[in-house]
C-alpha cells in the first residue's frame, strides 16, 4: 500500500509539473519581393541590308528578331537612341568611309511595349528597317555602318 501510495504522489508530482508550464506561440512572416525585370536573351544582333546595287531601282527592305523576356505581368516597353549618325529624331543614318559618305534608311520595331509572361515565355521583338532608292543611288561604294542601341524598360 506504501508503495502504491508512494507511486501516486510521484505521478502527482510529475503531472502537476506538466501543467504548471505554459506554452506560448510566435507568427512568423514569410516573404519576398519578385522584382519587375526585362532581359535581351542575347547581346548583339545585325539589321543586314546586304548589297545595294545603284543600277536597280528599287528600295530595299529588311529585317531581324531578337527575343527577350520580362517578369510576368511586367508592363514593358522598348526605346532607341537613334544610332550614331542621326540627323534629327527618327533620321537614322550609316556611315561610309568619306567624311560625307552617309545613307538614310528607316528604323522600326515591334512591339513597342506590351506585358510580359516570365522567363520560360519569351518574347520575339521584329526590327525592321528599309533604304529609298534615292538614298543610296549615287552613294560612293564601299561598306556603310551604324550602331542604334535598344533599351528595355520595365
Amino acid at each position: 500500500m506504501r508503495r502504491l501510495l508512494a507511486l501516486a504522489t510521484v505521478l502527482g508530482l510529475i503531472l502537476g509539473i506538466g501543467v504548471s508550464f505554459a506554452s506560448d506561440t510566435n507568427t512568423v512572416t514569410v516573404q519576398a519581393n519578385v522584382v519587375g525585370t526585362c532581359k535581351f536573351l542575347s547581346s548583339t544582333s545585325t539589321l543586314d541590308f546586304g548589297s545595294l546595287d545603284p543600277s536597280s531601282g528599287r528600295d530595299v527592305n529588311t529585317s531581324t528578331t531578337v527575343q527577350f523576356w520580362c517578369t510576368k505581368n511586367t508592363n514593358y516597353s522598348i526605346s532607341d537612341d537613334d544610332g550614331l549618325y542621326e540627323s534629327g529624331a527618327d533620321q537614322n543614318r550609316m556611315k561610309g568611309l568619306g567624311e560625307s559618305d552617309y545613307i538614310s534608311y528607316t528604323f522600326s520595331y515591334s512591339p513597342a511595349s506590351g506585358t510580359g509572361s516570365g522567363r520560360t515565355t519569351p518574347i520575339t521583338l521584329t526590327i525592321s528597317g528599309s533604304i529609298a532608292y534615292a538614298n543610296y543611288k549615287d552613294a560612293a561604294a564601299g561598306n556603310y555602318s551604324d550602331t542604334v542601341v535598344l533599351t528595355i524598360s520595365p
